[in-house]
């Protein structure tokens, strides 16, 4: 099934929630309702023909200029070989939206990165806590108006650019 196939389908079962269908990139995407995420990916995964029983990726996307966060959801489905990406946007304070673990379990890990780089909390999360910087770690170091720490636990985070060592 094309892209275009699997938009129109989801327009028709989700009024009012599917939008913004991009087909002429690399990986065709469309947007979904933040709220309605986590029915939108179960009938996707559900949905005969359309089966998409693997979540590949999912992580996000900083867009201070239009205050939001945008999550990324790349879906494939080895039973019908075809793929399509989610996008639900988010505001960028107090970002917030569903977690879709209870559709793919591997949810679990992408999320908590997220969570860990750019401060998305996912509602319903099992385990939800940082899963690469210590617990104490301010910021979200993704975010594009991250400032890093001078010293983190008494070590200077401070080292010249990686290019200057390359020109030498």
């Amino acid at each position: 099934m094309d892209a275009k196939t699997i938009y129109d389908t989801l327009e028709k079962e989700f009024p009012g929630k599917i939008s913004c269908f991009k087909e002429e990139v690399l990986d065709p995407y469309l947007s979904v309702s933040a709220p309605a995420i986590v029915e939108v990916c179960r009938y996707l995964r559900d949905q005969p023909g359309l089966e998409f029983e693997v979540l590949s990726d999912l992580t996000a996307v900083d867009l201070p200029k239009e205050n939001k966060l945008q999550i990324v959801y790349h879906l494939y489905s080895y039973s019908q070989r075809h793929q399509i990406v989610l996008k639900a946007d988010l505001p960028r304070e107090e970002p917030r939206i569903a977690t879709v673990e209870g559709v793919w379990s591997a949810a679990n890990w992408f999320e908590r990165e997220v969570f860990d780089l750019f401060g998305v909390f996912f509602d319903g999360h099992s385990d939800l806590r940082r899963i690469l910087l210590p617990e104490d770690w301010l910021g979200y170091p993704l975010r594009k108006d991250y400032v890093e720490e001078e010293e983190y636990d008494g070590i200077s985070t401070q080292r010249a650019p990686l290019v200057e060592k390359l020109l030498r």
